[in-house]
């Protein structure tokens, strides 16, 4: 799991041109472990790659909420859309809360092991039905051979048949059967005759005696009647196996999504490891800690409408966007008090605002390796031991469910067939092109060009702003002491873009 202090390590190695002291080395480590990477990289300090600014507030009487909410409200008022991306907490052994939480997850995890159970019933199943399918879907092959118009095609499904009733139905005859009767009657030539014999016009034609031929007639005209009368009851057979397969996949579609909200909550109540001095045993503490990433989409227009580029950049395009990146991060050290149903948390905050120039690729492989380190274990074991039987098992439910066209007009619009998807929250509509793009990994980053740099250092300028606006205005508006306006009033600056004297504006 990635721990709140190390995310700016993150950051750096994702981009170490601009955000890493040891660049180099970083990158030559990265592409081969970048975890190792992240341990060895040593972050620029603030003001030399991005803005950071750190409020520390210690209340035993107030909690985090009003901190908290008033961040996000601001965050979103004067950057943009804010989400969060860690959300972590724990408790020392002793403390009540840490008992009470404990508990809960308990029952969380059993919940989901009792429908996950279900889920397992209901897969085997599924496994026996497809391979009876498979079965009823051979056999009719043989039918539909039987019934072409192709010669050689239908005499192949004729003789195929034949010998499944020869096996099947008129070995109950004991000694009075086919095979009996050419291996212990010396009937030797009846055997052949009925496998040449399509009809009983075509037993009278065979060279036979007269003998042979009234034994060979009524086997010849119960094996039509069995093969027209079998074909249908086989064909409706196959059909309520197939109809009763779709509610199987349904009712598993239904108990993944019942297991997927506890086998959530489960992981999100449970306490991360923590070394951290606050965390005595016997005392009663907690730590938690949050991170929030607000970002600002970067506009030629809205550029060009503040000076900050000429007339000409106006209508320019970029393949992949840029933002003004701010990353907040609380660490809350805290006195759980129990009120009623709930606790409430005095103690210290310390919020670190850092501003950040970040373009997608970047920030999506920021959440890829958030969601690499921070994946529930219990998801990663179920899904580690049913990858690889779900891509085989998913095949023959395409096969055998994708045959009616009702289930191709329900997949037309965006279906999931595959039941195992909704326990990963996968199932509520297949990807299309763009999303697919999206669903890629993004393993290396590709360097900026000249666009780029000089809309990163756009970007950058912005998000140090913003970051300090929200530092100040919040020490500003709870009376605490702050800055002397040095951003605006004593002849120091907010940062520009290096382009900016080069261009003129």
């Amino acid at each position: 799991m990635v721990q709140i202090d190390s995310l700016a390590k993150v950051i750096s190695v994702i981009n170490p041109d601009r955000y890493a002291n040891n660049a180099s080395e970083v990158k030559k480590l990265a592409k081969s472990d970048f975890w190792a990477a992240v341990k060895t990289v040593k972050p620029k300090e603030a003001y030399d790659g991005f803005e950071e600014h750190k409020i520390t507030y210690d209340s035993s009487s107030e909690t985090l909420e009003p901190v908290y909410f008033w961040v996000i409200d601001k965050l979103k008022e004067m950057v943009g859309p804010t989400e969060k991306l860690i959300d972590t907490f724990t408790s020392s052994p002793g403390s009540g809360h840490f008992s009470e939480m404990g508990l809960k997850a308990t029952q969380m995890q059993e919940q989901a092991t009792k429908i996950l159970g279900n889920v397992n019933t209901v897969i085997k199943s599924i496994v026996n039905i497809i391979y009876d399918l498979k079965e009823f879907k051979i056999r009719l092959e043989q039918y539909s051979a039987a019934n072409s118009k192709n010669k050689d095609e239908k005499e192949a499904g004729l003789l195929s048949l034949k010998q499944i009733w020869m096996d099947n139905v008129d070995v109950k005859r004991g000694r009075g059967s086919i095979n009996m009767l050419a291996q212990d009657l010396n009937f030797v030539t009846i055997r052949d005759a009925f496998m040449m014999a399509d009809s009983e016009e075509a037993v009278e034609k065979l060279d036979l005696n007269d003998r042979v031929k009234r034994i060979l007639k009524p086997r010849v005209q119960e094996f039509l009647k069995w093969k027209d009368l079998s074909g249908k009851e086989l064909k409706k057979r196959y059909d309520i196996e197939k109809t009763y397969l779709k509610s199987q996949v349904n009712s598993l579609k239904l108990y993944t999504r019942w297991a997927r909200p506890y086998l959530r909550a489960a992981s999100l109540l449970e306490q991360k490891e923590s070394n951290n001095l606050s965390l005595v045993t016997a005392f009663n503490t907690i730590l938690m800690e949050l991170t929030l990433l607000s970002k600002k989409d970067f506009d030629f227009r809205d550029a060009v409408f503040n000076k900050n580029l000429p007339d000409s950049f106006r209508d320019l395009k970029l393949k992949r966007n840029y933002s003004s990146c701010v990353l907040t991060e609380f660490v809350f050290t805290g006195i759980p008090q129990r009120v009623g149903q709930h606790y409430t948390f005095g103690g210290r905050v310390e919020v670190t605002f850092r501003g950040y120039s970040l373009n997608d690729d970047e920030i999506k492989m920021l959440k890829q390796k958030l969601e690499e380190s921070d994946m529930n274990e219990a998801m990663k074991l179920i899904q580690g031991t049913t990858d690889d039987s779900l891509k085989v098992l998913q095949e023959d439910l395409d096969a055998l469910l994708k045959e009616d066209d009702e289930e191709k007009k329900e997949e037309a619009k965006g279906e999931d067939t595959n039941p195992f998807a909704a326990l990963f929250g996968l199932a509520e509509k297949k990807p299309g092109k763009e999303e697919k793009k999206e669903e890629k990994k993004i393993t290396e980053i590709k360097p900026d060009n000249y666009t780029e740099k000089l809309v990163r250092a756009i970007t950058e300028t912005s998000a140090r702003e913003a970051c300090f606006k929200v530092y100040d205005i919040y020490k500003k508006g709870h009376g605490m002491a702050c800055h002397p306006d040095w951003y605006y009033n004593l002849n120091v600056q907010v940062p520009h873009s290096k382009w900016k004297g080069i261009l003129g504006i």
